[in-house]
């Protein structure tokens, strides 16, 4: 009984000296307008981006202004309770090296895992680069503090979208409610002249209640599902970092491969359908009647000179613009070898003009030639993908101000355009050399 009232003591205190954010012990505790109190990164992660209405993530609650007042006492209480509740060490046979049974002092970068003195004079290892345990443990630990940030910053807006959608789908069933109880009533009173459109009423009524349902359940159970990916990796990132060097560097390489998956998985649940506008295209450019894959003509062909169309780049734009949300789109190269930009395009852009491309003139793309890739800036950046690829990935996030570049054949993360306040309606472009296709997927 006393064990286990001593459990639940220590339970209650890990409790209240644990941030709602991280879930885990409070560092560098500070309190907010409304009494809540967070790890200084976490509210300040919480909070990028914002210049006023900061929202306490706990109860909601806004200030006009960021304040943030150190709580030192209850950063020694913390301190207390983790002498308290500190967990068991973990066997020294950890730290050595099973084939020599010498301490793990160095870390090969090649085959990523950590070896001895031994190891380091042995064939296998001896024209590798290896570095000290605690350096390499630094190294790593600042790769995966640069994920932590992202993972909080998705985790939060996927919390907020939950949130949104439940009240949607609760707006949406008391409209139905209401909308019920008035066919209800018209019907009561006209029963004689309407008593077959009762019927018909309230089967279209059920069909439609079962389509939000369907709908709505779908989008939080998606929402739910990316909050729970994302809570157990950012839980298992703040566990490494308390790790000694050893323990933190243990499958390092499988994790950061699943931040990169988890972060692709939430861009790919953006994803939308871009189809091009025909108003747009560069006479030389010849469009599928779906208006989803475009190529290079032989000639230029005689089309009406609307304000909306390209005249000195071969250029066409996808039908739909974009002024807030987060889209993600893909793009099919489907000839290898021709140079062609994609990227987005600013409203304001004159299309008659021999306009820069460059995110100064407000175009943001990324150009391709040969297996030879650039970010379209000034002056241009050479990107190096690891593997060769056949689909672009466009991941475009208007209030983040964010566009990044996928691989989207592996996934890879090939470039992200500095942080933009974006203003104006963004269109996705698309620029074609001679010979070149290109198909929305």
């Amino acid at each position: 009984m006393a064990a286990a009232a001593a459990a639940s003591q220590f339970g209650n205190l890990k409790e209240e000296t644990s941030c709602s954010i991280c879930l885990e012990y409070f560092s560098d505790p500070v309190t907010i307008d409304c009494g809540h109190n967070f790890c200084r990164s976490c509210i300040t992660c919480s909070w990028e981006g914002r210049d006023d209405n900061f929202p306490c993530p706990q109860c909601r609650e806004t200030s006009l202004v960021r304040n943030l007042r150190p709580n030192r006492q209850l950063g020694n209480i913390v301190e207390i309770a983790k002498q308290l509740h500190r967990p068991p060490a973990k066997p020294s046979e950890d730290t050595l090296c099973e084939k020599h049974g010498e301490r793990l002092r160095l870390f090969c970068e090649e085959d990523q895992r950590m070896i001895c003195w031994v190891c380091r004079e042995s064939k296998d290892h001896k024209t590798h680069s290896a570095s000290p345990i605690d350096e390499a443990a630094e190294q790593f630990k600042a790769k995966l503090q640069d994920w932590l940030c992202p993972l909080q910053k998705e985790m939060e807006y996927a919390v907020e979208s939950k949130c949104r959608e439940e009240e949607q789908y609760k707006t949406l069933m008391i409209k139905l409610k209401e909308e019920k109880e008035k066919i209800k009533y018209d019907i009561e009173q006209l029963r004689q002249i309407l008593s077959e459109n009762e019927k018909t009423m309230n089967n279209r009524l059920e069909e439609i209640e079962k389509k939000i349902t369907r709908v709505e359940n779908a989008n939080i159970a998606k929402l739910s599902n990316q909050i729970t990916s994302l809570n157990v990796l950012i839980t298992e990132i703040q566990k490494r970092f308390e790790e000694p060097a050893w323990g933190l560097l243990k499958d390092v390489r499988s994790i950061l491969s699943r931040c990169n998956d988890v972060t692709f998985q939430t861009v790919k649940s953006y994803k939308v359908t871009v189809t091009l506008d025909p108003d747009t295209a560069n006479p030389r450019l010849v469009l599928s009647e779906n208006q989803r894959h475009v190529r290079v003509a032989d000639k230029a062909q005689i089309l009406p000179q609307t304000p909306k169309r390209f005249t000195n780049w071969w250029s066409v734009l996808g039908s739909k613009g974009f002024t807030s949300g987060r889209h993600y789109w893909e793009v099919q190269l489907v000839q290898e070898g021709v140079r062609w930009y994609v990227g987005v395009l600013a409203d304001s852009v004159n299309r008659k003009s021999n306009f820069s491309w460059s995110p100064q003139t407000g175009v943001w793309a990324v150009t391709g030639s040969n297996g030879q890739y650039s970010v379209l800036t000034s002056p241009q950046i050479s990107l190096s993908p690891r593997d060769t690829f056949k689909k672009l990935g466009m991941y475009l996030d208007y209030e983040g101000g964010r566009l990044a570049v996928y691989n989207a054949d592996s996934m890879e993360l090939l470039y992200t355009f500095p942080h933009t306040s974006f203003t104006q309606r963004l269109f996705p472009i698309f620029n074609l050399w001679q010979g070149a296709e290109l198909r929305m997927v």
